[in-house]
């Protein structure tokens, strides 16, 4: 499978956002050019993989959680990117929060042949 280089390039802005940083500080931590950021970001450059390791570097995460979503099985995609988001609510946030997440899964599961009818019919469309 080949990299999504648009879902690593996502993943770079969500986490250098997160952080507060601006592309060119991110830039300066990684020895690299802010453009040389912003074509990553925007998938306009596939970055090398010494790019992505400075990258990740400058952004104080691994390699791993910089491509999170690329890999064809991850059991825990998204749990450090939902243990940032928790980490400053107090506890009814989390409850509220876990809840929250309990229900759009249930109701995402309950339409799922909604999806595929639409799905289909698009593609009869076309």
């Amino acid at each position: 499978m080949p990299v999504d280089f648009k879902l690593v390039g996502k993943r770079v802005r969500e986490v250098r956002t997160q952080q507060g940083l601006s592309q060119a500080e991110l830039a300066e931590l990684a020895n690299v050019t802010p453009q040389y950021i912003s074509h990553v970001e925007t998938a306009k450059k596939k970055a090398s993989l010494q790019a992505l390791v400075d990258i990740a570097n400058g952004l104080g995460i691994t390699l791993d959680e910089l491509l999170s979503g690329n890999l064809m099985s991850n059991p825990v995609e998204y749990l450090s990117d939902i243990d940032v988001v928790l980490e400053d609510c107090n506890r009814f946030e989390k409850r509220v929060i876990f809840e929250l997440i309990c229900a759009t899964k249930s109701i995402l599961r309950d339409n799922l042949t909604l999806l595929i009818d639409e799905v289909s019919e698009r593609d009869n469309l076309f």
